[in-house]
Formats: structure tokens, C-alpha cells, sequence
């Protein structure tokens, strides 16, 4: 089977090429296998026209080593959803973890506390080398619209980790311009504490999956998902008002970071269909909060970090309620801070007046919503022979 090796060598902390020299190719070396291209990424998006170039000189299925962070195996599966290709080839994904955050493969390979750096770095790898575990991607298709008036082609982009709204997708936006003097994951943490009073205005629906053909709410009670009390047989869909604060879906994983366990039920509760694990918070529901204003904001602001503390925490947050007088507690029976979703996909509208309102994350790629336009995510579950999998 075709072999092709591919890296970005300026992702991270930049140690992609010499994990590579030093550890990847002599291994494969040790156990026989070929690589019949080695190459580095040069610029954005170039690992996608690598590989584009590589399928049109082999046939049959191809074996791709990747060495990256979610960013780049992004660009890959977006630069050939979008090419002449048809049908794409079989292409079966080894993940060597080389970006920042790494959540599709932290969540495949959840960090262990005495565990080796580079044995871990190559868990994946160790996986092909066994012909041992596979498994398919499921993807996330936001098609992005415009208003009708407007007579443009939507746009649509494909993601399998994360597509976001709200303060998830400000962070985004808001870190890049940090990359150069913070590479870690601290950018991440600057950029939220610049929006941590930012509320977003958008109305909702929540779109239920082909299977059960209802959108389900975790119940911290009961500790499982149950039927959303809005969504019936005859109409399953849920029409959710904003404001929000933070609006975040996720496909594949059920963490972005190794200790941020923002979807934990994805792992824990796992489900045969392919879904959308969507968290959402919305300010008036605390009981001490009536109206949007700069002081309700502030106020709202101390709770907001104290929530997404808890997802350091094993995913606690998903089991936060409010008390009478509006305080978070993990006991009691008042509404649920984090609402926890699992369904089909979902529709944001932004109010036009609100500009943050309007931007999109897709797996750290930022777009905007036009005004007076939505954004449609949808999941799209795998199917046999699917074109892309994992060494897992």
C-alpha cells in the first residue's frame, strides 16, 4: 500500500521535523516500512495539495503519516473535499501529535499521568506498525448562507473535531494574532479573558439526528441523556433564544485539550450513530440575572470562569446547576448551567446587529456569517469503505 509521510514543521513548538529524523522514520525503518514520500508542509494548506499530488500518481488506498495538529489534517480534508477527485481513495490517517492543542488525538489517546513523551507521540503510529485498530472519521458540514437577496453560493466547510460560535470562536480568532510569542496553549487563555464579558445574540434550532429522530439533553439527576421535553415525533426540532455566552459543538472527540474534557459524555456515553455533542450557555438562565448589562456581565463573568474551571476537571461542568439565589452548585434541582445536547446538528441565526455574534470556528479556521445570514451544522456519519480512518 502507498506510503506517503507529511509534517508541518512550524506547528507547535516547531519540533515536528526533528521528531520525525529521530524517532518516526527510524522506527518505521525497524519494522520494514517504505515511505515512498517524506515531505514538509511549506505554506497553509499545503499538506492538501501534497496529498492531492500523491493520489494522482498511485492507486488503490493510501497510508498517510501525519505529523500536525488539527489544523493541518483540516486543510487536508477540506482541500480534497473541495478537489477534482472522484472518488477520493481510502486514505488511512496515522497521527503523530505535533500541534498545539492535538484534541483529535488526546481524545483518542487519552494522556496518562506517568507516561513517556515520545512513546506517547507515537501510540498511533505503534498502531499501524500492528495492523491493529481502525477507525472511521465522522465529519461536521457547516454550509454557511447568505441572505437570499444577496444571490451568493453558500459556503461550506468540513470539520471533525470542533465547530463553534461565541466565545469558543473568539478565542480562535482572537489567539492567532498571539501564535508568534505564545505557541503553547496560554494564547488560548489570554484570548478568553479578553471576551469573558462578551454575550452573543442568536436564536437557535437544534436539529435532531436521522436515527432516534429526537434531540436529547443530559439530566445531571439521572446521569444519562433523555428525551429534550421540546422535541417530539411530530415536530423534533428545538428552538433555542439567545443570548449565549459560549455555543460549541464536537464530533470524534470529547476534549480539545488532554485535560479539557468539554463533551466528556462523547467518550463515556458513547453512542452507535453518529452525532453532535453540543454545550451551550445561556446568562438569563441564572435565577440573579433578569437583563443584559454591563453589570450583569461582570457578574456573570466570575461565574463563567468558575464553569469552565470545572471542565478541567473531568468534564464536571455538565453536572452544574443554579441555586434560588442564582449560585453554581454541583447538588440541588434548579436549572442546569451548561446545557449538554446530543443531536443532529444545528442552525445559528446571529442577530445582525451583533458582529461578534457572527464568527464561526471549524476546527480553528475562523469564518463570518454575513449579515442577515446562518450558519447550518451538520453531521455526517461514515459509511462503509469510508474515505478516511484512523489508526487508533
Amino acid at each position: 500500500m502507498p506510503l506517503i509521510a507529511i509534517y508541518n514543521p512550524v506547528c507547535g513548538d516547531r519540533s515536528a521535523k526533528d521528531l520525525f529524523d529521530t524517532h518516526v522514520v527510524p522506527l518505521l525503518d525497524q519494522h520494514n516500512k517504505s515511505i515512498d514520500t517524506l515531505v514538509a508542509t511549506e505554506h497553509v494548506g499545503h499538506a492538501g495539495e501534497l496529498l492531492f499530488n500523491f493520489i494522482s500518481t498511485v492507486r488503490g488506498e493510501i497510508t498517510v503519516i501525519l505529523g500536525s495538529g488539527d489544523g493541518t489534517l483540516h486543510d487536508i480534508i477540506n482541500y480534497l473535499s473541495s478537489s477534482a477527485i472522484t472518488p477520493i481513495p481510502r486514505l488511512n490517517f496515522v497521527l503523530v501529535p505535533c500541534g498545539t492543542a492535538n484534541a483529535l488525538y488526546v481524545s483518542l489517546f487519552p494522556p496518562a499521568a506517568e507516561q513517556d513523551s515520545i512513546a506517547y507521540k507515537l501510540q498511533s503510529l505503534q498502531s499501524y506498525i500492528n495492523s491493529s485498530h481502525m477507525i472511521p472519521l465522522t465529519f461536521a458540514i457547516a454550509t454557511l448562507s447568505s441572505p437570499p437577496q444577496e444571490k451568493k453560493c453558500p459556503c461550506v466547510v468540513v470539520s471533525f473535531v470542533v465547530v463553534s460560535t461565541a466565545l469558543h470562536a473568539s478565542i480562535l480568532h482572537d489567539s492567532e494574532a498571539l501564535r508568534e510569542d505564545m505557541p503553547g496553549i496560554e494564547r488560548f487563555k489570554v484570548a478568553a479573558q479578553r471576551n469573558m464579558t462578551t454575550w452573543y445574540n442568536s436564536y437557535v434550532k437544534l436539529l435532531p439526528t436521522p436515527g432516534p429522530g429526537r434531540i436529547q439533553i443530559y439530566d445531571p439527576t439521572t446521569k444519562t441523556f433523555v428525551d429534550h421535553p421540546e422535541s417530539d415525533e411530530v415536530d423534533p426540532i428545538v428552538h433555542v433564544d439567545g443570548p449565549f455566552v459560549y455555543f460549541l459543538s464536537t464530533i470524534n472527540v470529547d476534549r480539545l485539550e488532554s485535560a479539557f474534557r468539554i463533551t466528556p459524555l462523547a467518550r463515556s456515553i458513547p453512542t452507535a450513530e453518529a452525532t453532535c455533542e453540543l454545550v451551550f450557555v445561556r446568562p438569563l438562565r441564572d435565577p440573579s440575572i433578569s437583563v443584559d448589562s454591563t453589570e450583569s456581565r461582570m457578574i456573570f463573568m466570575s461565574k463563567l470562569w468558575a464553569v469552565m474551571s470545572t471542565v478541567y476537571q473531568d468534564g464536571a461542568h455538565i453536572d452544574l446547576r443554579y441555586s434560588s439565589e442564582g449560585k453554581i452548585t454541583s447538588s440541588g434541582d434548579g436549572p442546569v448551567v451548561v446545557e449538554y445536547i446530543r443531536c443532529g446538528g444545528w442552525e445559528w441565526s446571529p442577530d445582525d446587529s451583533d458582529d461578534n455574534a457572527h464568527l464561526l470556528c471549524s476546527d480553528g479556521a475562523i469564518s463570518r456569517i454575513d449579515k442577515g445570514g446562518r450558519a447550518v451544522c451538520s453531521v455526517a456519519a461514515p459509511h462503509v469503505g469510508a474515505e478516511f480512518t484512523l489508526y487508533a
